[in-house]
């Protein structure tokens, strides 16, 4: 067994209020009046207030820009290479800052004894967890691991990995950092799936520390872990490198796979578990989209509001694919009811079409 003890999040110091971004887009895609105004209308309908990029250009004058050349077509475009070189400059930085939020009072980094780190948006060797090894101190002997490419369920599958270690070693102190900087990979074609992709993603990063059962003191106990894949939904949603950066596939589609298989995924996890759906207290559930907690929030046949910091979480930060769904689960710990039974159902989705989740019970 295994419990969570702290999360810290972190976003970077460029806010984008998602009427700001609009204005790029709609200059960007060079849309006619028409298609213009549908865009109009998809960002006003996307439950998105805000998003954060380490990028300060999508609500800025094109004399300003710094990532993106000022002219009409964003001639030259970046390269992948100029991609990584940003994502290596911010992503430790960012990294560091949720790293101490997570940490400040609960544990000094170099009781560190594993390390996992989580990323769809950012590949090289050596790589992150290298660089937070030497920028937190860590012996060279800490035992690390990285997660890359699962897209938004990547943080699920990190505390899998973590509660499986700390099965393994009552004396474990794993850290769990999720970092991903989806603003790096705009792409200028007017495509559907870059339309969407442009319209939702944004930069953040969570780290959470996950502990034995064994550890005195309270924490949230992480209990089972259950996932299905979904192959008809298998090209609805992908992630492909290409020269100008990663490119994203992301259709309607996902909504309507979702729509159909969530509530019997939620069953088969909950009978596996030996539990019932009205024993979940709280649902800590990925902000993919609006659409997709929509749908969601109809095929469990809420009327009560449980999808609320889900909601909360879209509306403030966008999907920041991985930490998205720990920046959820921070606000449902904030919000717990200490004189009275939690039960936690976490879910996230990502490429495959995958869908992982978990249930954990605080103590």
């Amino acid at each position: 067994m295994s419990k969570i003890i702290s999360i810290g999040t972190a976003v970077p110091a460029h806010r984008h209020r998602q009427e700001d971004i609009l204005p790029f887009m709609q200059k960007i895609y060079g849309l006619e009046i028409e298609a213009s105004r549908k865009l109009k209308f998809l960002y006003h309908q996307s439950g998105i207030g805000t998003r954060y990029s380490v990028i300060p250009d999508y609500s800025r004058p094109a004399r300003q820009w710094q990532f993106y050349p000022p002219t009409e077509n964003l001639e030259p475009f970046p390269s992948l290479e100029l991609r990584m070189k940003w994502y290596r400059d911010h992503a430790a930085p960012l990294s560091l800052s949720a790293i101490r939020n997570c940490l400040e009072g609960v544990l000094d980094a170099r009781e560190i004894t594993h390390l996992i780190t989580v990323s769809c948006t950012g590949m090289s060797a050596p790589g992150l967890d290298l660089e937070l090894v030497a920028a937190l101190g860590l012996p060279p002997t800490v035992f690390r691991t990285s997660v890359n490419f699962m897209g938004c369920y990547g943080a699920v599958h990190g505390l899998k990995l973590a509660h499986a270690l700390a099965a393994a070693d009552t004396g474990a102190r794993i850290l769990v950092v999720c970092t991903e900087l989806c603003t790096l990979h705009f792409q200028q074609e007017s495509t559907l799936d870059n339309i969407l992709s442009s319209l939702l993603f944004a930069d953040g990063s969570a780290a959470t520390l996950v502990v034995s059962d064994e550890h005195p003191g309270k924490g949230l106990r992480l209990k089972q872990f259950y996932s299905e894949i979904a192959p008809e939904g298998q090209q609805a949603m992908t992630w492909d490198l290409s020269s100008t950066g990663f490119r994203m596939t992301l259709t309607g589609y996902v909504t309507d796979v979702i729509r159909a298989d969530f509530a019997g995924l939620v069953q088969n996890a909950l009978k596996k578990w030996g539990i019932g759906q009205q024993q979940v207290t709280h649902w800590c559930v990925h902000p993919g989209g609006k659409k997709i907690l929509d749908a969601i929030y109809s095929s469990l046949t809420f009327t009560n509001g449980h999808l609320d910091h889900s909601y909360a979480v879209l509306e403030q930060f966008g999907n920041m694919s991985s930490p998205t769904i720990l920046f959820v689960l921070q606000r449902i710990l904030e919000d717990l009811n200490d004189n009275q039974p939690n039960c936690i159902f976490g879910a996230a989705f990502g490429p495959g079409l995958t869908m992982e989740t978990f249930i954990a019970e605080s103590n």
